[in-house]
């Protein structure tokens, strides 16, 4: 794909954060819009805006956890736009506990949405297309679908998945060559909402030596890159058809960490964070025991 202009994307999680910044520089490049979130309002925010860049754009309430709601939201966008070029397969959550203390809901929850809603979202899309003779898919794991941290199973096991997921239609696509291509999307930290909505249990305390809130509070210390910032490397890789494309310098250093060491980068967290709980006060230590099930 050499432009977005006059093209037709849809775009999952527009309501805020990356998908929001997606829509809005999609916009300034003359490309159409149909946008999804199950946030009513941040949604309407994020169309209102990019109307007044002078594009067309359809929005729906879409939970990409319901798989026919996205092949509804699907055909929609092609009624309303008559083609459809891009699916951005954006909308996600976290998730952090010990592997011992998460329930099972917890672990089906986070994967119908950030593993299920990929699949959902690029199944429903790829045949539309196909059929326009020109078409993308963008779908957004993270660098810990690449690194592995304690805490953070369920989240990893999702991100995970896109990545295999994602790499392996990459590879289809490519044999099939008819014009349609895939790119997966690894960010570090982004200056979103994520940290704030996260569900976490007590069982962070054990491993991080800190409270819930406070692990919270230093997670979002660590979002360091602008959503805006995260869009404009996103679309300039969908344009020159990156397999993969990585976000932030925390995302490169940790990918560089993973592929020089793909083991022992486990062994370097794990003595970071045991130190980390060493000197942590001692009401957090004494907390996280694991939930009973």
């Amino acid at each position: 794909m050499k432009s977005f202009e006059n093209k037709v994307a849809a775009v999952t999680g527009a309501g805020s954060g990356i998908g929001r910044a997606l829509a809005y520089r999609l916009a300034r490049q003359g490309c159409h819009l149909a946008l999804a979130d199950v946030n009513s309002e941040g949604l309407a925010e994020t169309a209102a805006q990019a109307r007044k860049l002078g594009v067309t754009v359809s929005e729906t309430r879409v939970d990409v956890a319901d798989r026919e709601a996205v092949h509804a939201w699907a055909e929609q966008v092609v009624t309303d736009h008559g083609r459809v070029n891009l699916i951005f397969n954006n909308a996600g959550v976290a998730q952090s506990g010990s592997v011992e203390a998460n329930d099972y809901a917890d672990y089906e929850w986070i994967m119908n949405i950030n593993f299920w809603g990929v699949v959902h979202g690029t199944k429903a899309f790829l045949p539309h297309l196909r059929a326009s003779g020109e078409g993308h898919v963008v779908n957004v794991s993270s660098i810990f679908g690449v690194f592995a941290q304690p805490g953070m199973s369920a989240y990893n096991a999702t991100k995970f998945a896109v990545r295999g997921f994602t790499e392996a239609l990459r590879q289809e696509l490519d044999i099939a060559g008819k014009g349609v291509s895939a790119s997966c999307v690894h960010p570090g930290g982004i200056k979103t909402n994520i940290a704030k909505t996260a569900r976490m249990n007590e069982s962070m305390a054990a491993l991080t030596g800190q409270e819930t809130e406070q692990s919270r509070e230093q997670f979002d210390q660590f979002l360091r890159t602008t959503p805006d910032k995260a869009a404009q490397v996103i679309l300039r890789g969908v344009l020159r058809n990156n397999r993969r494309i990585l976000i932030g310098a925390d995302a490169w250093i940790l990918d560089g960490m993973q592929r020089l060491m793909p083991t022992f980068y486990q062994r370097i967290v794990v003595g970071s964070m045991r130190l980390a709980a060493r000197f942590a006060p001692k009401k957090a230590r004494s907390a996280g025991a694991p939930a009973e099930q």
